[in-house]
């Protein structure tokens, strides 16, 4: 019944033995409940947020089924997961970039041993220095190619180059030499695309002050065969996931997630910005 996600880009994997997320063929997602406060923070996120949010922003949640008793991954008997909902369930061969957004990850009640922990973690990826950082991806090249998933220990090393060539290779039809970035107005742009949604997300994020998002992630993701197969609305999906640090915002705007993603949507919109000049340039040559 229950599978090891094929699809997963970032965070702990249900393989060799360890504990991890499993998925069924209903389009369901188990996710083991933590022990500590994180389990306790997390499930009544889920409990909650869909009566604390607007109509038009719930759909950037994975909708949330319950909790239900599980035989866990690591072979140690029963254990609560959190039922969600599948993202990559309707996806035939899905693109993903696993984005986690703010400067700091760290949430203010944490013990000073995890703050210097983690604050480290931040300080040796783009986390400070961009305000997000690539946690995970893979893009998929072809039927015979398959997809093309680097290593966690790569990702980690991504520096701003790195990730502004990540968004090009994200939109293209090849991803060597030179990315030709040929998907970027179909799915970064136009009325449904990526970037319309996440200025969608930023315009709720200046306004709410219900929840801090730490160490949230943004999933983003499309299949490329629907593109080349001329579908002229591409399935795009941009996700929020992972809310066992979220907490009360007491009145005050989330101006860590607000700023990491006022950052990313500036990397996406000068990817689009370069395509269409690129476009432009090869139409008078």
């Amino acid at each position: 019944m229950f599978k090891i996600p094929k699809h997963q880009v970032a965070g702990h994997q249900a393989i060799d033995g360890n504990l991890g997320p499993l998925i069924d063929d209903s389009g369901r997602f188990y996710k083991p409940l933590q022990d500590d406060e994180r389990g306790t923070t997390e499930l009544a996120f889920y409990q909650s947020f869909s009566s604390m949010l607007p109509h038009h922003i719930r759909g950037f949640f994975p909708v949330f089924y319950g909790t239900q008793l599980v035989e866990a991954s690591d072979g140690s008997g029963l254990r609560p997961h959190l039922v969600l909902q599948d993202i990559t369930s309707n996806h035939l061969n899905p693109s993903i970039l696993d984005v986690k957004i703010g400067s700091r990850t760290w949430y203010p009640e944490a013990s000073e041993d995890y703050i210097q922990k983690v604050l480290e973690g931040d300080r040796l990826t783009t986390t400070v220095t961009l305000g997000f950082r690539i946690s995970g991806l893979q893009i998929y090249e072809s039927k015979e190619s398959g997809y093309w998933k680097p290593a966690r220990k790569e990702v980690k090393s991504f520096s701003a180059d790195d990730v502004r060539l990540i968004l090009r290779k994200f939109v293209s039809s090849n991803l060597e030499p030179e990315p030709d970035c040929c998907f970027a107005s179909t799915i970064y742009g136009g009325c449904s695309g990526i970037l319309e949604q996440l200025l969608e997300l930023k315009a709720w994020f200046e306004d709410q002050t219900v929840y801090h998002f730490h160490s949230c992630s943004l999933l983003l993701l499309f299949d490329k065969e629907s593109v080349l197969n001329g579908r002229t609305v591409p399935f795009v999906e941009v996700k929020l996931i992972d809310f066992a640090h979220t907490v009360e915002a007491k009145g005050v705007i989330d101006h860590n997630f607000l700023g990491g993603l006022c950052s990313f949507i500036k990397f996406v919109s000068e990817v689009l910005t370069d395509s269409k000049v690129s476009t432009i340039e090869a139409s008078f040559n």
